[in-house]
């Protein structure tokens, strides 16, 4: 049976709990369940024994390498395979693996994104083991996830600062239930990423340059059909994207990857993804996994898995909805209850979260500013890139009661009579929701929208977990310094004058809308519209003084972060501009002077048959004065590229990207697509949107 099969082939590729029971003497499982559980140290002697059960297991599941699974900055995943052997004096080899391999690697820190911190000459770099997530089998090599720090200690990753930031939200959060008498043995994040995501035919991708250089398309007019009679959204899978889908489920789950729904998102050919929540450090690590067998799979079935943000115009972009809240010993801090206004547990945390954002919205929009992400905030189910946060129907008044010192009554459970006898009463959730908010409360937890389809969750989950620290921190600093009062009274004067300081951060209306930018600007709110805008914030000394505070980055590894956030910005740009240049030299100008000289023919001929070719004249002169603009806007792109690409500061040259490279590649781009619309199919280079998009 299909249930049998399921529970037996859940999580059959991760070394679990059931497997380190089984495997390890009693005394090392113990201590390296304390290791996990309540994140301690764990020594060589425990990761001997690990090691040996570990190896033992990989082994009898076919696999012959092992590797350390890190992130470096780039955001993606990377991977060293090493085999298993061992030579011996005797010429024969041994299967062997040591606690010292499983501890510790040292892949080459200076070929990846480093931001300054090494040289090509410092190329020393190490890969440390995080016993906190499992390791896992992938392609017959046991994959072991770690952290990527420098021969200095320096943060490499995305997962170092997201496991120090964990330890400070904990640490904080301890203090702060300690005031309510509750001392939990773990404080933890749960996250769950939606993942959102397109398919097209391979051979189509195959047929763009754009698409396999850029994850996006350059080039391409509007489609006859959008998603306006949005018949997409929830609608029938086609079977080979349902074929697909349920391989990708399998291969997930074996991974103990609990993936949850799956369903057509609005534009056409695009999905999306969503699992159940897990520990926040290790739903990262199993999205990046899930990003992976996207792309990998869909190739199986004749599919091409585009992740970026925005790889079609006049339809909607892919985000990656993160999902947060904080458990103690698996109780959700942010779990209103029926009455959250006499929740005062919940109304601190609360707190937290407005306060959290309204201060560190510059770091909150520079976690997912990149690129890509550029072209999709702002408009088509995305949220604006001014940051805000939408409480809805039944926290709103809660909150504005408590700021005008009144009591306010929670929204009861409404039950809702369709009129249909046949059909069951239905309670009403206690908000809407709101799709152009960036940060918003959904009944016991916060989405934050913003983040791009194929960033690392783990930048937006730092800001996150380091600005709720803070807050946890100033409470209890709060409430020292009024031991004399009543605790209960304290408290609820915190919540109130929290919410009255932080009260402009909170909108519940439209963020689309021209009114809420001047709304926003009245209130003092940041609208960093561009990544270059953006990521200045990262190397703000108060903002590095905050993770510095929490142990959670220091100043050079938020510089690094800063430039290499600056780099692949720049650099991504210019690779973007060199495929335009190249495809507007080599495919659409070819293309398009092939069709005109086919059409001035036609002109001709019909000269030498007294026919006057009115039309025929006009669409030529008119390819003519296309050939002639595409070729100089693709000389100006050229140019502008390359005068852009030779400035040294990051931020200069970020700016001349934004200010004069983009614009030229939007010029070259309307350029290209005016001409798409009257050339022939038969003549035009590349699939159009029309085919892309519709395929069946």
């Amino acid at each position: 049976m299909a249930d049998d099969r399921v529970t037996a082939e859940f999580g059959s590729l991760v070394f679990t709990d059931a497997d380190m029971r089984k495997r390890l003497p009693k005394p090392t499982y113990k201590e390296l369940s304390h290791v996990i559980r309540e994140n301690r140290p764990i020594d060589l002697d425990i990761a001997n024994e690990v090691a040996h059960a570990m190896k033992e297991w990989a082994l009898e599941h076919g696999a012959t390498h092992f590797t350390h699974w890190f992130q470096p900055l780039n955001g993606i995943t990377s991977e060293k395979h090493d085999s298993f052997i061992t030579l011996q004096d005797d010429g024969s080899v041994l299967m062997a693996f040591s606690g010292k391999e499983l501890v510790q690697g040292e892949p080459d820190a200076s070929s990846f994104p480093n931001g300054g911190l090494r040289a090509t000459f410092e190329a020393r770099g190490y890969t440390v083991w995080d016993p906190m997530s499992p390791a896992f089998i992938k392609d017959e090599v046991l994959c072991i996830p770690t952290a990527f720090i420098s021969y200095n200690g320096e943060a490499l990753d995305k997962k170092t600062p997201l496991l120090r930031s964990e330890v400070a939200l904990e640490r904080e959060a301890k203090r702060v239930l300690a005031l309510f008498g509750i001392e939990p043995k773990r404080v933890v994040t749960n996250v769950g990423p939606e993942q959102e995501y397109f398919l097209i035919k391979e051979e189509d991708f195959e047929a763009r340059a754009d698409l396999r250089l850029c994850g996006r398309t350059l080039f391409g007019a509007e489609p006859s059909k959008g998603q306006e009679l949005e018949e997409h959204y929830f609608g029938a899978i086609r079977p080979s994207v349902n074929a697909f889908m349920k391989e990708l489920d399998d291969e997930l789950w074996k991974l103990a990857i609990p993936a949850k729904t799956k369903h057509n998102e609005v534009a056409p050919c695009q999905h999306e993804l969503a699992p159940i929540y897990e520990q926040g450090s290790l739903a990262v690590d199993n999205n990046l996994l899930t990003m992976e067998k996207l792309k990998l799979l869909a190739t199986n079935y004749g599919l091409a898995c585009l992740e970026h943000e925005r790889p079609f115009e006049y339809v909607n972009g892919s985000g990656k909805h993160d999902n947060w809240s904080v458990s103690a010993d698996g109780r959700n801090l942010l779990e209103p209850g029926p009455h959250p206004e006499d929740n005062l547990l919940f109304l601190v945390f609360l707190a937290f979260l407005v306060a959290a954002v309204d201060e560190h919205a510059d770091l909150l929009r520079a976690s997912v500013a990149t690129a890509g992400n550029d072209h999709r905030l702002g408009a088509n189910e995305a949220p604006p890139a001014i940051v805000s946060i939408f409480l809805g129907d039944a926290l709103t008044p809660v909150v504005e009661a408590l700021i005008k010192k009144e009591h306010a009554e929670a929204h009861e459970d409404e039950l809702m009579d369709l009129g249909v006898p046949a059909l069951p009463d239905i309670f009403r959730d206690n908000t809407d929701r709101n799709r152009t908010s960036p940060f918003a409360f959904t009944g016991n937890k916060f989405e934050f929208r913003m983040c791009g389809s194929q960033q690392n969750l783990s930048d937006p989950n730092v800001v996150l977990n380091t600005a709720v620290a803070e807050q946890c921190d100033r409470f209890c600093e709060y409430v020292a310094a009024r031991s004399d009062e009543d605790f209960y009274v304290v408290a609820m004067r915190f919540v109130r004058h929290t919410f009255r300081d932080h009260h402009r951060i909170i909108f519940d209306g439209n963020g689309y809308a021209h009114e809420w930018e001047a709304e926003a600007e009245r209130r003092g709110l940041p609208n960093l519209k561009t990544t270059p805008d953006a990521i200045p914030a990262l190397i703000d000394p108060a903002n590095i003084a905050l993770f510095e505070k929490y142990g959670v980055l220091n100043e050079a590894e938020m510089h690094a972060r800063y430039v290499s956030k600056a780099e692949q910005y720049a650099k991504l740009l210019n690779i973007e501009a060199n495929v335009m240049v190249h495809m507007a030299r080599h495919q659409y100008l070819p293309a398009i002077i092939s069709y005109s000289g086919d059409i001035a023919t036609a002109v001709a001929t019909k000269a030498e048959l007294g026919i006057d070719a009115v039309v025929e004249r006009e669409l030529a002169r008119t390819l003519t004065e296309g050939v002639n603009s595409i070729y100089a806007l693709a000389s100006e792109l050229d140019d502008k590229n390359t005068a852009a690409r030779e400035i040294a500061d990051p931020g200069e040259r970020d700016n001349e990207y934004r200010d004069t490279v983009i614009p030229a590649m939007e010029a070259l781009r309307t350029a290209v697509d005016s001409m798409e619309t009257i050339c022939s199919k038969e003549c035009w280079p590349v699939p159009s949107y029309n085919d892309m998009l519709f395929y069946v």
